[in-house]
């Protein structure tokens, strides 16, 4: 693997970072530098830092994806630990819920039926290409590219891969794959895999507290056995039956974490309307003669069923007369069938039977009778736009009140040849009229006919218009709409929407039906449905509960405001979540062994086991270690009680004393959590299930603290995809760029919670800046006899100091923040940027001595969370200090110099603007200054002085516009009073009497509105009548900087107000005239020796 696609290029810089990398792991392994240890002692506020990342799920490789989310808790535990806090930063793996064992049983079945090493079935599209000579070119991958090993049968588009494909793509041997049909190899293979690879990432974990999940793991099993059982005697586990998202073929309930896709999507409950089809049957339904056949419509508007004309079916779609019990057939689709079987409306349970198949044709022209409509009868009529993946494939017709309906009968009505075409009678279309049932303010008594007209909809294929008038009337209608029909008359739509659906039901003329809001794939690969499941939930939602979530969430630390509206989000939608699962790995009901605990709800308080898993598994992972003091069966109700709930003192515990309250010491110092770092997409679910928790089983002081969410990682600004090869492992970044290059690039990613781009170029960058910063540093020391000694004292020495002093003011204030780009910013570029002016402005009068240690020693410091092993190898070979730099402490520094940072600014900026003026001088422009003013041409081969000409403080018109707004400035609220009374003050100074209202717009409203401007933006001091220091000194003690910048053989700095100065112009004087100097922007004239 390189840096670089061209294999002829050299690696050894990135080879460097990488053999430090390694040394420096060999340093923090011998000094046990990331353990963490409690106190007896209570912690003070901000003494001790707790931080953690929700454990990764380990059938696979860690992958830059993750390494993104991480980087925020290592940045965050790095810079508490640099500081000198109490550092905890704990890592467990995560192996409950389904994918290892589907993946193990996936395998199983290719080995049984394949062999072992299978012999996968070849199409004959694949034989025909295996007879094709190969290409003779480099199949090398590049670096940039994920480079998977998948036979022709797995990588062919559109195939599902094999399982033992799949395997194959994590670099195992044909030899090795079959023990993994069992799922404690995978339990035991990719854990430790990831430890290794986040050590080499530099992750300061205290990896003694690690763990695995499941009942493999005994100790953590019965951690998550004492939380059910607490639960359930709290009241927050019952028993219910309740619609939930479920897979069929793995015979569960199919979570979040569970799901191939549609991860966050609910249950979509419908009102399904029964629309008898009244007898004689079709020769087609003959077969269903003596059953009550419906046409079966959802609708999440029963209160329109008033208004029905007809129903809707798609001419080619798919349909079927589904058994509903012994009397009763729905004509419905094969997908909205299968949702039915798993919610009681099925004759065999879980299997629908399909007496007879039909598409749209065979139902064009049905006579129905429908609930609620004031027509007998009403027919089947064909609409092309209908969706068959969304409810039932029939359409319930109610064209006053819905965009699409209208359209559709429309062109019914309106197209004798569209009637012909599928064969409709005029007599199921043409008497049918609009029936007004719902009024909508500002859209009348029939408001899809009103708001169809309005946009001037043709045609039933304007399908962004359609949607768009359904926008304007259907929110509108819900709120606002006022009922026209029956007993409802006057009565709100809102109000009586309830009312009417009950009364369906109740008088058998509906029920209720629910699918998924959008598709729903398990891990499995088959698509999920919605069943009615009798099984146990957790009860969020419930009112008490969901109040102190909400105090929980009142009192946290979350960083971004769209991050609490995540929250809030999910709170006000979040209802019961099925907490227990029949298939995959984890830890059993306690009191109902036949089912597993959910992978989203082991997981929800598990922070907490990580304050005393060190004692429990004595650096053993899995919990095996035989010579542990402590035994899993010791680890009762009662003793989790006393660790984490304030219990008492559990008496009857075989457990040593000192132990127990060694456990106990442990929880309380590093409780509550201060950070967890996480993805968005977990907002929804697991981050809302850890404050319910919290709240439900632990004392308020033990409340989480912080959440802070980060977006998704895209590389090189595209989707993460391996199957596009826009992909990469963690181990596979540290191999191409080093695990700092990586870090870094990580940390310029991006902050926010939107998604973020990690850029291999930047890494790249990185490897090249870190490695030609310690080659410039050893050089330094190489001459450190050539530096000047003694203090500071020169300006350029002061500017640098203070850039220092700034740098890490502004870097600590954005680590605390976990701005961690803008850290690298201020800590990083904005150093180096310092450092090289200061290098350039110090010159014959050389470096100081002190100042270039001390930034050595600084920005060592300020880089160390981000790029932690560079920082350590300079620390200990280049620096010589003592210890290990991550605990080295923040770097002490003076208060910034805000003035002479805007001294050295003004100085930057007045070099730049003379270098444009020389240039234009020199090329003989006619154009002169920036106002105008004609330039006498000057010889390139002469030898130049530069006058340069300052005005400290404003006069003129300039100094009366000042004034004034200096008196219009509101400093309470940082706004200027309106610019009419401004005008209005200006014309009554001195300056503006002699000019016309025009001639006072054209000159001084541009300064007006200059100033304004920068007061708004830089604060009050903008208006200040000269700046906070003295330009013709700060410019006089730069003389040889501007004389070095510009090629000028000499440099006078001069006053405006000086007449003898203004003499020295000579002939150039018109260019002061034209251009006076003011404060902050002196003029410079060139003339020749």
């Amino acid at each position: 693997m390189g840096v670089d696609a061209d294999s002829n290029k050299s690696f050894a810089r990135r080879d460097e970072l990488l053999a430090i990398e390694k040394k420096v792991h060999a340093w923090w392994e011998e000094g046990n530098v990331f353990s963490a240890e409690s106190c007896e002692k209570p912690p003070e506020p901000g003494e001790k830092f707790f931080g953690n990342f929700p454990f990764p799920y380990m059938n696979g490789f860690l992958h830059l994806g993750h390494a993104f989310s991480l980087s925020k808790l290592e940045f965050a535990a790095a810079f508490h630990r640099l500081r000198g806090v109490n550092v905890l930063f704990p890592f467990g793996f995560h192996l409950t819920g389904m994918p290892i064992k589907a993946a193990a049983d996936k395998l199983a079945r290719e080995i049984q039926q394949f062999g072992d090493p299978p012999v996968f079935p070849v199409s004959v599209e694949e034989e025909e290409a295996s007879t094709k000579p190969e290409k003779q070119e480099s199949t090398e991958a590049q670096p940039d590219k994920f480079k998977g090993k998948k036979s022709k049968a797995a990588s062919k588009a559109g195939t599902q891969l094999y399982q033992w494909e799949i395997m194959r793509s994590f670099d195992l041997d044909d030899t090795e794959i079959s023990k993994f049909k069992d799922p404690e190899a995978w339990l035991n293979y990719f854990a430790p895999i990831a430890v290794d690879d986040l050590k080499e990432f530099g992750l300061g974990v205290d990896w003694r507290r690690s763990f695995v999940t499941t009942d493999i793991n005994p100790y953590f099993d019965s951690f998550v056995r004492w939380q059910m059982r607490k639960l359930k005697e709290l009241g927050k586990i019952v028993k219910d039956v309740r619609y939930t998202i479920f897979s069929p073929l793995d015979g569960q309930p199919c979570a979040d974490h569970d799901r191939a896709s549609g991860e966050g999507v609910l249950p979509q409950e419908y009102t399904l309307i029964k629309m008898e089809v009244i007898p004689p049957f079709t020769e087609k339904l003959r077969v269903l003669e003596g059953r009550r056949v419906f046409l079966a419509a959802a609708t999440l508007r029963p209160e329109t069923m008033f208004g029905q004309t007809n129903a809707w079916v798609l001419p080619d779609g798919k349909y079927g007369a589904f058994e509903i019990n012994d009397n009763d057939v729905y004509i419905i689709t094969h997908r909205a069938a299968l949702n039915l079987a798993y919610q009681g409306f099925s004759r065999i349970p879980q299997k629908p039977t399909c007496l007879v198949e039909l598409t749209g044709h065979d139902l064009i022209g049905l006579p129905l009778k429908s609930p609620l409509t004031i027509n007998e009868i009403i027919y089947a009529l064909p609409m092309l736009t209908i969706l068959t993946d969304k409810g039932t494939g029939i359409v319930t017709s109610v064209p006053s009140d819905a965009p699409d309906d209208y359209m559709a009968l429309h062109d019914l009505k309106s197209k004798p040849a569209l009637r012909a075409k599928y064969g409709v009678k005029d007599e199921w279309v043409l008497p049918f009229e609009i029936i007004p049932i719902i009024h909508i303010p500002g859209f009348g008594d029939k408001p899809a006919e009103k708001v169809c007209v309005d946009m001037k909809i043709k045609s039933q294929n304007e399908k962004e218009k359609l949607a768009e008038a359904k926008k304007q009337t259907y929110l509108k209608g819900f709120t606002e709409g006022i009922m026209l029909v029956d007993e409802f008359k006057d009565r709100k739509v809102q109000e009586v929407k309830p009312i009417i659906r009950k009364k369906l039901i109740e008088i058998g003329q509906a029920i209720t039906y629910s699918e998924p809001e959008k598709k729903v794939m398990s891990r499995s690969g088959d698509e999920c449905v919605v069943a009615l499941t009798d099984q146990w939930y957790i009860t969020y939602g419930e009112p008490d509960w969901k109040q102190l979530a909400e105090e929980c969430l009142s009192n946290m630390n979350l960083y971004s405001d769209e991050t609490r509206h995540g929250f809030e989000h999910t709170l006000g939608w979040l209802n019961q979540w099925a907490c227990s699962r029949s298939f995959g790995l984890g830890s059993r009901i306690p009191w109902d062994e036949e089912f597993l605990v959910e992978s989203l709800s082991d997981s929800t308080i598990y922070m907490a086991y990580y304050t005393v898993a060190h004692l429990l598994h004595q650096a053993d992972m899995y919990g095996e270690n035989t010579s542990n003091p402590v035994k899993p069966e010791q680890m009762t109700d009662e003793v989790w009680d006393f660790l984490f709930r304030g219990g008492p003192y559990p008496e009857s515990s075989t457990i040593s004393s000192a132990l127990l309250k060694k456990m106990k010491q442990e929880f309380e110092y590093w409780y509550p959590f201060d950070l967890r770092v996480s993805g968005k997409d977990l907002i929804q679910n697991h981050l809302t299930f850890c404050i319910y928790n919290h709240t439900a089983l632990m004392d308020k002081r033990h409340w989480p603290r912080g959440f802070r969410c980060n977006g998704h990682i895209m590389l090189n600004a595209e989707k993460m995809s391996k199957s596009t090869g826009n992909f990469k492992t963690l181990k596979q970044a540290i191999q191409d760029f080093s695990a700092d290059a990586t870090r870094f690039s990580l940390a310029d990613a991006g902050d926010g919670v939107d998604d973020a781009n990690f850029v291999f170029e930047t890494a790249n960058a990185a490897i090249l800046r870190l490695t030609k910063e310690l080659a410039w540093m050893k050089e330094v020391m190489d001459a450190e006899a050539s530096l000047r000694s003694g203090p500071p004292s020169t300006y350029a020495d002061r500017v640098f100091a203070n850039e220092m002093n700034l740098a890490v003011k502004m870097t600590e204030q954005h680590y605390q923040n976990y701005m961690f780009r803008e850290a690298l910013k201020s800590g990083f570029y904005d150093l180096q940027a310092a450092r090289d002016e200061y290098r350039f402005s110090c010159a014959a009068s050389g470096l100081n001595r002190d100042l270039i240690w001390h930034f050595m020693d600084v920005q060592t410091r300020l880089l160390t969370p981000i790029c932690p092993h560079y920082a350590e190898h300079v620390w200990r070979e280049y620096l010589k200090k003592d210890g290990y730099v991550v605990r080295a402490g923040w770097p002490e520094a003076g208060a910034p110099d805000m003035t002479l940072k805007s001294a050295n600014k003004y100085l930057q900026d007045s070099i730049v603007q003379m270098r444009k003026l020389l240039k234009k001088q020199v090329s003989g422009s006619k154009k002169g200054s920036k106002q105008g003013a004609p330039m006498t041409q000057l010889a390139e081969d002469k030898k130049l002085v530069g006058l340069i000409y300052v005005n400290e403080e404003y006069a003129g018109w300039k100094l009366e516009c000042l004034r004034i707004l200096q008196s219009k400035y509101n400093h309470e609220t940082r706004s200027f009073a309106p610019d009419a009374e401004i005008t209005e003050a200006l014309k009554n100074t001195d300056v503006a009497r002699g000019m016309d209202y025009k001639q006072m717009s054209k000159v001084c409203m541009p300064f007006v509105r200059f100033k304004k401007d920068e007061t708004l933006a830089l604060g009050v001091h903008a208006l200040d009548l000269k700046l906070p220091f003295g330009e013709i000194e700060v410019l006089s003690e730069n003389v040889d900087l501007i004389k070095r910048q510009l090629g000028l053989e000499h440099v006078e700095v001069l006053s405006a107000t000086d007449r003898d100065a203004l003499e020295r112009a000579g002939s150039l004087r018109s260019l002061l005239d034209q251009n006076p100097p003011s404060p902050g922007s002196p003029t410079a004239i060139f003339i020749d020796l």
